[in-house]
């Protein structure tokens, strides 16, 4: 028995909200399923994926202050994100220059996880990207970094 499939209903347009803030979060909601969506099958969250991504571009240890200062996350927040992949050895805590000072790095078992986690982030990059045009992807980041900017400033 061969049945045809409905054609799917138009998606109504998502209303702007008055608070910058709400349509900021809301989008961040969205895009966040979409990258999680993707890295689940690696095991990772986008959250993961992207301290990861940090430790592999830095090159070099970075404290946890840091790490939190380059995310704008709270160190609470940080802690809670950096203890499973602590845990899963895909990064350690190595001192600093100074004793008291405890940087992070990237571990060996950490960078094979990202690669293997590279092609799923890349496609969702490209499924967001192609949902928003080359335009609209290139403002999006500039608005993005601006607006972070903008808070930090205010």
């Amino acid at each position: 028995m061969n049945m045809a499939r409905k054609p799917l209903a138009p998606t109504p347009p998502v209303p702007s909200l008055p608070c910058a803030c709400a349509n900021m979060r809301r989008a961040a909601r969205a895009v966040t399923q979409l990258y999680d969506a993707a890295l689940r099958p690696r095991g990772l969250r986008i959250t993961q994926f992207t301290l990861l991504q940090v430790l592999a571009t830095a090159g070099a240890p970075m404290t946890q202050l840091a790490l939190g200062d380059l995310l704008a996350v709270d160190s609470t927040t940080l802690s809670r994100t950096l203890r499973p992949l602590e845990r899963a050895k895909w990064i350690r805590r190595v001192e600093g220059s100074d004793a008291r000072e405890r940087r992070i790095e990237l571990a060996a078992l950490g960078r094979r996880a990202l690669q293997r986690a590279t092609p799923a982030w890349e496609r969702a990059q490209r499924r967001l990207r192609a949902g928003l045009g080359r335009r609209d992807w290139a403002a999006l980041q500039e608005v993005l970094t601006a607006a972070v900017e903008a808070a930090r400033r205010a």
